[in-house]
């Protein structure tokens, strides 16, 4: 068994649940070590205000086995920084794993690196993949060779044991789901657009419309340039 190193991106607005849900799981994952890495050591906030410091810079990060990159609606700014690209192109390249949760999926699209490969992300972000030359697939969690991507937020915990499985086997993800004792049974059937009223649907639609647009358009002009 070879040692792990175990990465992930933090960025202002990314949602929190992105990237704790995959570290509660990835952090415990037998001979690894993890950490986490923004583009400087100051804070990041997330979504709704909570701060979260980075390990190192990504300056200062090694090659990593396993890179994680969470989503959120700060992803929209990273999607434009040509620094934050280029990291990730050049982890991925010697990563064994690059797994994204949500909307970091479009943040790897926008490196180029989903191209023909199938991938999921937010329900309300997916019909954006395409965009990307990505092969959007309906599903909580997507592999394609060292690609594994979660749809939203919570199914990074379905992402990140999925990977567990893959890296540590079935015996050691399992464990690590009983210590968690991640056994869901939500007290509503409103976890997709599918399930949930159509009303809720709607109004969910209405309330990120506007985001949704401004994403659209920036991911537009980034698409462009692979043309």
């Amino acid at each position: 068994m070879s040692h792990l190193t175990i990465g992930s991106l933090i960025f202002d607005e990314l949602d929190q649940v992105d990237l704790t849900g995959p570290h509660e799981v990835l952090s415990r994952l037998p001979d690894s070590s993890y950490a986490i890495y923004g583009r400087t050591m100051a804070p990041a906030r997330d979504m709704k205000g909570l701060r979260i410091l980075p390990d190192a810079t990504l300056d200062e990060a090694p090659q990593l086995d396993v890179l994680h990159i969470p989503g959120g609606f700060g992803v929209d700014a990273q999607m434009a920084d040509p620094v934050i690209l280029e990291w990730i192109r050049r982890q991925a390249e010697g990563a064994q794993v690059v797994f994204t949760v949500c909307t970091g999926a479009l943040l790897l699209g926008a490196t180029g690196l989903l191209r023909g490969r199938r991938a999921t992300t937010h329900w309300a972000s997916h019909h954006i993949l395409p965009s990307f030359g990505a092969v959007p697939v309906r599903a909580r969690v997507v592999e394609d060779g060292k690609y594994v991507t979660a749809a939203g937020v919570t199914s990074g915990f379905d992402g990140a044991l999925h990977l567990a499985g893959r890296l540590r086997g079935q015996a050691a993800a399992e464990a690590i789901q009983l210590y968690m004792q991640y056994d869901p049974k939500p007290p509503f059937d409103a976890g997709t657009p599918e399930t949930a009223p159509p009303e809720i649907v709607q109004a969910t639609r209405t309330a990120m419309a506007g985001v949704i647009a401004r994403r659209e358009e920036m991911v537009r002009r980034i698409a462009a340039a692979f043309t």
